[in-house]
Order: C-alpha cells, then structure tokens, then sequence
C-alpha cells in the first residue's frame, strides 16, 4: 500500500510539530515529504535532521545560507513564498498541514485545493479572512478542508456527514482560559496571561483564549465550514476542556464529542479521515472526570465574543479586518506596548475605522488583502494612541 504523503507547513509552531510526532508515529501509512517554515532556522533544521523530509523549504531568504549549514546534504532546500506556493501543488503530495499563520499561507492553501489535495487547516485566521475563497478553491479543485481546531473537529465528527437540515444548532466549547471567573483584568502580567488552564499552545493563540477572541474566530470558521446561520452557532464555557463540541438536532437530542485535551487527537483525525487509528493520547477515564460544568459567557466581560459576532453579521472584509487586528494588537501587547484590557478596544476602533459598522458587500481576495494592510496600519496607529500610559505605567512600577 502506498504511504500518503505530507507536507507540514509552519512546521516550528506547536501545531506543526505535533503534526510531526503525528505523522512520524504513523509512518507504516505516512510519509513526511517536506516541511517549512519563515525563519526559524535551528528547529527546522533539527527536523530536517530527525525526521528527514526530502525538501525544506524557508520562506525568509535572510537565513538561509545558515540553514544550508546546517542541514547538508539531508534534504533539498528552496526559499521564497513561490517556492511554498510551488510545494503545495506538488504532484507528489497528497496532503498539506497548514500550520503558518499570515498571508504567508494562504496562497500555499488556495494552490494545495486547486489541485485537489486535503488540507489538514490550523490557521484559523485563514479560514475567517479568506474562507469564501478557500472553499470556493476546494470545491473547483475537488480539494477537501479538515479542520485542525479541536472543537470544529469534533463538531466535524459529531455531524458525521448527516444532513445540514436536521441540525438545530452547533455549540462550540471554551475552557475560559485563566479569566473566565473574573472577566479581563486590566492589567495582568504576561505570565499570568500565558497561564492556560488545559491545553499547551502558542503564545498568540493563548492570549487569545483569554480574551475569548479565539472562540469568537471559532464562531467565524464554523459558519463558514458547515454552513449555518451565526445564530445556529453558541458558545459555552467548559473548564475541564474534555468535550470539545456538540450537536443539537431538531428532534432535541444532542451528540457530543469527549477527548483528553491533546493537539495530536485532530490532528491526526484530519489526516486519517474517514478512517481511524490507534493514537498515543491519554484515554479518558469518566469515573475519574467527577464533573463536567458548562456556564454562559459574560458577553461584557469578554467583548471579544461581540467584536467577532459584530464582524461576521457585517460580512465582506469585516472578519478579515478583525483578524488582523487582533493580531497587531496582541503582539503589541506581548511586546509590552499596551496592556492586556486594552486589547478589545484597539480592535474595536480598527474595525470601526476600516470597516464601518454596516453590511458589506462580498469582497475579493484584492481587495480583503487591501483591507487587511489598512486595518494592520490602523491598528497601530491605536496602539500608538495607548502606548504612551501603558509605557508610563510600567516606568513607575
């Protein structure tokens, strides 16, 4: 039987290298044919050395030379976003995992659908931005979207190919993060901040779990997937993180998803899909999960939640908009800018200025990327606008 063949991109991130362990447990069925990344050179070439791809591919040019060093003769190097454009179309490549966030992988995806590949997608910022384009691309391409977020694969699983009439509604769970109880802190340290309750994840992405944000980005993607009315979409709050998603059907009666909090779980069932094998991740033993608790979320608490609500009714360049910045806003306060309460407001005034409060027209991809470079110099022009007392405050403590 021939192995199917892979290739991780954004390999360096959390996601791509439980993509790894993944595909190398499974290595009988899977063979990993390339990975890349921007410019993290010294993991990427421990990958190339350990789990010896054939091609690894930089999509910054300045390390290069430092990576061909490293590597030697072990893989062929290419660099350049053409060359991961180049890549994802590649006839001997069955199926890309796309773990880079950014622009940078979004034309990568459009090619890997084109040409009919499965996409194992964990770039949630993608499929809010530029989803009608991507699905557009898979069904043209006869190419295939697997969601790598835990709770759209569950819900994925959960409706298990059963018609989309017979759904009454999708609920999406929450840990909360470190500040479901209390609301936003205004001004919280980053480790507390970067203190997730269950699961181990990227920075970015855990500041967002504490904003909610990334559940409001959730909300985006499974209207977009599983094409559903927004108002089929709820989200609770689950502090044990072990049930991931669930299915309400219009008899009433409810499906739900349960798993151990553990990346290589969706992962590996985008990659498997429809089939399913054994997996290295701890069973869940019920007698020993005393209680599972479910709460609503404070929607003032947390204006995340309402920011992504208010950008997918506007549609059109609005969630792209709200994404990106999220994302200026975030790194800003990472790089101790501003401060963790101010997060909301940067991204509220961003999609007020660049995308005014109104219904929207269905935008291209020119001009979402246009939008995109506006709301990213909007954004921080807000922060600039903040970052003086943030800065300030830091002196005097």
């Amino acid at each position: 039987m021939r192995r199917i063949r892979v290739a991780v991109i954004g390999s360096t991130g959390s996601v791509g290298r439980s993509a790894l362990d993944v595909v190398a447990r499974l290595r009988d069925r899977y063979e990993l044919v390339a990975v890349a990344a921007r410019k993290s050179v010294r993991i990427l070439a421990t990958q190339v050395r350990r789990y010896r791809p054939g091609i690894a591919v930089l999509t910054d040019p300045a390390p290069l030379s430092h990576l061909r060093r490293l590597v030697g003769n072990v893989a062929r190097i290419e660099c350049g976003p053409a060359a991961l454009i180049e890549l994802a179309r590649a006839d001997d490549i069955d199926t890309v995992v796309m773990a880079m966030s950014g622009t940078d992988g979004l034309l990568p995806t459009l090619a890997a659908l084109k040409t009919g590949k499965r996409v194992a997608l964990a770039t949630k910022e993608l499929l809010v931005s530029f989803g009608e384009h991507i699905l557009r691309a898979a069904r043209r391409g006869r190419g295939e979207v697997l969601p790598v977020d835990s709770e759209l694969a569950a819900i994925h699983q959960c409706l298990d190919g059963r018609p989309f009439d017979s759904v009454a509604r999708l609920v999406l769970t929450a840990s909360g993060g470190p500040f479901w109880r209390t609301g936003l802190p205004p001004r919280p340290g980053i480790r507390n901040v970067l203190r997730h309750p269950t699961w181990n994840m990227g920075r970015k992405i855990t500041v967002d779990s504490a904003t909610l944000m990334n559940k409001g980005l959730e909300i985006i993607e499974t209207v977009r997937l599983f094409r559903v009315q927004p108002c089929q979409v709820d989200v609770v709050i689950h502090p044990q993180s072990l049930v991931h998603g669930l299915v309400e059907f219009t008899d009433g009666s409810m499906i739900g998803h349960l798993s151990s909090p553990d990346m290589r779980l969706p992962i590996q069932y985008s990659l498997t899909y429809p089939a399913r094998l054994p997996s290295p991740i701890r069973r869940l033993d019920l007698t020993r999960a005393s209680r599972l608790d479910f709460h609503d979320p404070d929607s003032e608490a947390f204006p995340c939640l309402g920011l992504a609500r208010r950008a997918l009714r506007q549609g059109g360049i609005a969630p792209c908009v709200l994404v990106a910045a999220d994302q200026v806003a975030v790194e800003a306060f990472l790089g101790g800018q501003i401060d963790f309460g101010t997060i909301p407001s940067v991204i509220s005034n961003t999609l007020s200025e660049v995308a005014p409060p109104r219904k929207h027209e269905r935008a291209s991809l020119k001009s979402l990327l246009t939008a995109q470079s506006r709301a990213i110099a909007a954004a921080r022009r807000h922060v600039e606008a903040v970052r003086p007392k943030a800065t300030n405050r830091r002196r005097r403590t």
